[in-house]
């Protein structure tokens, strides 16, 4: 077992180059005894295995989702096809008006377009839009025609609707596109954010109390926003809609910002959350983060090391028995736009100890 208290091995496992001599096992294989510490890379440098992502505009339609959005109000006023005149009956008379005064007058694009996307997160949240006649003469992506025949209810008819309006207006709604993808970083490989939107990537696995530990930084945002990773989440349902931000804890690196994002709550979390150091890290660098949470007693501590290998100062702590939850952890992109790296994730369940250990 890893020996958290002696320099050496802590240097070590801060440097990550002997994971495997300390004890950390990957693919989350766990160790004999139900309570005994467990160790686990969380991520293996080649692919996603042991992640699973949810990006919101797989099930949502976006405002910046309308790539064409004159075009698209033109097809469902004029009804110009059999699924834009379905979509002209399913919209409500004020989004129609909206629409029908913005082709007939140029009235100002972004409340009808904002209407629009609104009134499409309805009817794709609704029962199938699919019939073969209304659906005569268009292509239908291959992921598409497999939802198709499942004949899907619940999430995946979401995300079927979702897809046959892309294919019904390909140059005028966007299709979703991955949010988080593997890439070499100066000889490193990493997950980077793409920037597609508004979601989050979690772990398969739940944990209650763990020591979290990754090195991260933020390249990018437009509009801007620090990188976020989530605790204490709520993993999904099978074929349920997702909580925003799986309804966690956010802890946002490395600067110490929060939010929490529990249903009833979604706000700073004033009173729960601690900012215990103020310290000016610099987002763009690369920063070492390690994080201590117990799900039972719903406290959390967060410390941040900059640059690599010096000793790291806490900067958050969250503590409210309600909101611990035994759950996923993930890695959170706030809004599209945002560029964020991570490398050398790993967890620890079942910790002898919570104190920080970055911090001695």
């Amino acid at each position: 077992m890893l020996a958290w208290t002696g320099s050496t091995e802590r240097r070590e496992f801060l440097r990550y180059g002997g994971m495997a001599a300390a004890g950390w096992l990957l693919g989350g294989v766990p160790l004999a005894g139900a309570q005994r510490p467990r160790k686990h890379v969380l991520f293996n440098g080649k692919n996603l295995d042991g992640w699973i992502q949810i990006e919101n505009n797989q099930y949502s339609v976006g405002s910046g989702d309308i790539a064409g959005f004159a075009a698209l109000a033109r097809a469902i006023v004029n009804k110009s096809n059999a699924v834009a005149a379905y979509l002209n009956n399913a919209l409500d008379d004020a989004t129609r008006s909206d629409l029908e005064a913005f082709i007939s007058s140029g009235m100002d694009e972004k409340p009808a377009r904002g209407a629009l996307a609104r009134g499409l997160n309805a009817i794709i949240k609704g029962p199938s839009i699919y019939e073969k006649a209304r659906f005569e003469g268009i292509a239908l992506r291959p992921e598409t025609k497999k939802l198709v025949h499942r004949k899907p209810h619940g999430l995946q008819l979401v995300e079927l609707n979702r897809n046959l309006l892309v294919d019904a207006f390909p140059t005028d709604v966007t299709a979703p596109k991955p949010g988080w993808v593997v890439k070499d970083e100066s000889g490193s490989r990493i997950m980077a954010s793409t920037g597609e939107g508004r979601g989050v990537i979690y772990t398969a696995h739940d944990y209650s109390r763990f020591r979290w530990m990754f090195t991260m930084r933020h390249v990018s945002g437009d509009p801007d926003h620090q990188a976020c990773v989530l605790i204490f989440c709520t993993r999904p349902a099978p074929d349920a809609i997702p909580l925003d931000a799986l309804g966690g804890i956010q802890f946002q690196v490395p600067r110490g910002g929060h939010w929490d994002y529990r249903p009833g709550h979604n706000n700073a979390g004033k009173g729960e959350f601690t900012e215990v150091a103020k310290v000016r890290y610099d987002p763009h660098e690369w920063s070492r983060v390690e994080i201590v949470a117990d799900a039972r007693t719903g406290k959390a501590r967060m410390a941040v090391a900059q640059p690599l290998g010096t000793k790291a100062v806490e900067v958050l702590d969250f503590s409210d028995p309600t909101a611990g939850r035994a759950g996923p952890v993930a890695l959170q992109m706030h809004n599209a736009g945002l560029f964020d790296e991570y490398r050398d994730l790993a967890i620890e369940e079942n910790p002898e100890s919570l104190d920080l250990i970055t911090v001695k």
